[in-house]
């Protein structure tokens, strides 16, 4: 079970849940010896400090001394110069004397050296178990880690469903299967993600603006369109926030090209896959797709597409997690949310662990994982 003071710590690094994306997300608590809390705070957005620095200026701003403090971190400090300095010297030199991590920071630049440059500089550091923190912060973190470890974005796929998973009428009509609660909350995990994935037909059939306004965020997820053809209309919706649009395609039609940029895209060009893959957007090179976005250090991609894309990116054991939404509606003939998946025996199914059934208004939302993703 982890102890007050990190379960703090944990608290502070989820209160940054929306802000701190390509960075992770990391609390810490400092602790005198007589057991007073003297300073905290979390990671601010990218390019301003750590939580470590955020919690050594909130303990001078209250007028205490940092010597012989223990500080409670969410995450190793880091030990290289990027876009900050180090923390972990940061600490030494403030005159910590016992550093709590709740787990190794994965990043390859750091990976250690932050807990080992710490040692050497005379501070006690304990390194969290599973059970005690480090468990909580990797979840927390998890598209961190996944983009660290995997050099690709940890990928949560989202639908919207009635109960006999039907997503919207033969039509296409589909506002709203699910309630107001179960939008709101929908936008929750939009605005954690670093980017939110779409196909051009989702584009062309709802125009819509994919953005987060349910929830208060200081920032927009980048948008990422899988588009083939160029198809994307360049006054479509998904151009009104204020956001970068990536346009993933293996069109060289210059004229499209050039008005979509027009319109503030930013298109990148992908390899096809073998022609035999089914739907139009599945003929983009779908894992290529995952290693381009992971060295555009996107961290968690959020997925709100159709059929199609949803089952081609299933298939191809590329979701990681599945956010749905059910509604306690039966719609009969209708538009299913996995469409594109073309299954040869129940033994190709994908597996999915359930996390967690939580009720939002009269909906249900689910949250599931695919079997053996999660454990990099």
């Amino acid at each position: 079970m982890t102890d007050l003071p990190m379960q703090t710590a944990l608290d502070l690094a989820a209160s940054a849940l929306f802000i701190t994306s390509p960075n992770p997300r990391v609390g810490c608590l400092l602790v005198a010896a007589d057991g007073q809390v003297i300073g905290q705070g979390h990671t601010q957005r990218a390019g301003g400090p750590h939580a470590e620095i955020m919690a050594l200026r909130d303990a001078a701003a209250r007028g205490h001394s940092t010597v012989g403090a223990t500080a409670y971190v969410t995450l190793e400090p880091c030990a290289h110069h990027g876009r900050t300095g180090p923390c972990c010297d940061a600490l030494a030199a403030a005159g910590i004397a016992k550093v709590v991590g709740a787990i190794t920071d994965p990043n390859p630049l750091v990976a250690g050296n932050g807990f080992g440059r710490l040692r050497a500089a005379g501070v006690e550091v304990v390194v969290c178990t599973p059970e005690d923190g480090g468990e909580a912060s990797r979840e927390l973190n998890i598209g961190f880690f996944s983009r660290m470890v995997r050099k690709q974005p940890w990928v949560r796929l989202k639908a919207a469903m009635s109960l006999d998973g039907a997503t919207a009428l033969p039509d296409g009509s589909s506002q709203w299967i699910t309630g107001e609660a179960a939008r709101a909350d929908g936008h929750h995990w939009r605005a954690r993600a670093c980017a939110i994935l779409t196909g051009v037909g989702t584009v062309l059939a709802d125009d819509p603006a994919l953005d987060v306004r349910y929830v208060q965020t200081p920032r927009q997820p980048r948008l990422v369109v899988l588009d083939s053809q160029l198809r994307t209309p360049p006054r479509a919706r998904i151009f009104a926030a204020e956001r970068e649009v990536l346009v993933y395609t293996r069109s060289n039609d210059s004229a499209r090209q050039a008005a979509l940029e027009a319109a503030g895209a930013t298109i990148v060009q992908l390899p096809a896959v073998a022609p035999q893959a089914a739907g139009s957007d599945s003929r983009i090179d779908l894992a290529a797709l995952m290693q381009d976005l992971g060295a555009r250090e996107v961290n968690e991609l959020h997925v709100e597409a159709g059929g199609i894309l949803n089952g081609a990116l299933l298939q191809a054991g590329l979701v990681d997690e599945c956010l749905l939404y059910l509604a306690p509606k039966l719609l009969g003939q209708g538009l299913g949310a996995f469409g594109g998946m073309a299954l040869q025996g129940l033994d190709e199914a994908t597996a999915l662990d359930i996390r967690s059934i939580e009720p939002l208004g009269a909906d249900l939302r689910i949250l599931a994982r695919v079997q053996g993703h999660g454990s990099f």
